[in-house]
């Protein structure tokens, strides 16, 4: 654009001299010679303006002129101010984000991933999220998440957590079964431990009963009350024994969720559990898991999406789109959130424009603005030229007409 407005320039000025040299053959000569010469002066006159707005005229230091450079500062602040007052006011931010559906763009996006482009928005997402979790150093970063855990475990009172547990499972009898199974295994048990039950009857006998031989009718009995014992617990729910249990499991139940001593016993037991190495393995495993499972999503995004957590995500979507309440909670919070930031960090994005057009030297700021605006002021000198010489032109008229 500079080469063509400067050509237009250089253009009329040897249409110029050329009328100057040929001298008045023909009436048309002298319009000719006005508009080259009319154009001339405003082909430069716009020129000046153009240049004066960026840097001095030939080099020549006359005031007024690179007026950008020269109020680099002010126009960094006028800027910032500009975008303070017009874009990043709570109010402002209020008011623009009541149009936007925020909710709505993350519904359709959720269920139909593949749909005006977004797949492409998906995949630079996921390629970005692939390099940062790659770039990030695994060993400080895995002992962070390990550390973090550990914490959180050792500062996790559990005791009452299990006693609620158990509580909500006796009352809604979620026990049972487990119970059941138990004494439906209790006769394979006996059976495999039989030898030594024999054993421990026969120890325990006097020498009078091994002599005669009675330890073995007694081993057998107590054999044969075990079993039944089992079989009618099994077969009977509310068997004396069975209550007797759902007593026990009540108290530990209570104990668990009042009794300070039984609480620092189950406390302890779990920070042994938790500080015992094996578990520490089975922790740091868990980084490595989670952190491979994200780069594998990460890396093929498709095959991420056509499994459970895509199918979860496209439900998610529907839900968004289709519960009404739930898409203006979302909007709100989003709203909320938007102009809390602006409210809380306006003021600070405004200072770092400022600040980092005050720290730009006065060539990078001519050169930043001259690339946004320069072509549009180079059509100012064409027009310059074109205008300046149609005045010329009408000027010239009116002399030959009067």
């Amino acid at each position: 654009m500079k080469r063509m407005a400067t050509g237009m320039l250089v253009v009329m000025g040897l249409v110029y001299i050329a009328t100057r040299f040929i001298g008045p053959v023909h009436p048309a000569i002298g319009f000719v010679q006005a508009f080259a010469e009319a154009a001339m002066v405003g082909g430069l006159a716009d020129w000046f303006a153009v240049t004066a707005l960026f840097r001095h005229p030939m080099g020549l230091p006359i005031p007024h002129t690179a007026i950008i450079p020269r109020n680099k500062d002010r126009i960094g602040e006028a800027l910032a101010n500009f975008l303070k007052t017009n874009f990043l006011t709570p109010a402002v931010v209020a008011r623009r984000m009541r149009q936007v559906d925020v909710a709505g763009a993350i519904g359709r996006f959720l269920a139909t991933p593949d749909r005006n482009g977004t797949g492409r928005l998906r995949d630079g997402a996921s390629r970005l999220l692939a390099d940062i979790l790659e770039s990030l150093d695994d060993e400080r970063l895995g002992g962070a998440a390990k550390s973090a855990l550990v914490d959180r475990l050792h500062r996790l009172d559990i005791a009452p957590l299990l006693g609620q547990t158990l509580t909500a499972a006796m009352r809604e009898g979620r026990h049972k079964p487990l119970l059941d199974g138990i004494l439906n295994r209790a006769s394979l048990i006996i059976a495999s431990n039989e030898e030594i039950i024999r054993q421990m009857v026969h120890d325990r006998a006097g020498s009078i009963l091994r002599w005669t031989g009675l330890d073995e009718n007694v081993a057998n009995a107590v054999i044969t009350g075990l079993n039944k014992l089992a079989m009618d617990m099994a077969d009977d729910p509310d068997h004396p024994v069975r209550l007797k249990i759902d007593d026990m499991l009540l108290d530990l139940a209570r104990d668990l969720q009042d009794d300070a001593t039984m609480q620092r016993h189950v406390n302890a037991t779990k920070d042994n559990l938790v500080d015992n190495p094996a578990m520490q393995s089975w922790i740091d495993s868990l980084w490595q898991q989670g952190r491979s499972a994200l780069l594998r999503a990460a890396r093929d995004p498709d095959r991420a999406m056509a499994g459970r957590l895509g199918e979860a995500l496209r439900h998610l979507g529907e839900t968004v789109q289709n519960e009404d309440g739930l898409r203006r909670s979302i909007n709100r919070f989003a709203r909320r959130a938007a102009v809390g930031a602006a409210a809380s960090y306006g003021d600070g994005i405004v200072k770092l424009v400022s600040e980092t057009i005050r720290g730009w030297d006065a060539e990078k700021v001519t050169g930043r603005v001259e690339s946004a605006v320069g072509r549009d002021l180079q059509y100012i000198r064409i027009n310059g030229t074109l205008v300046g010489g149609l005045v010329g032109l009408a000027i010239h008229a009116l002399d030959v007409w009067l």
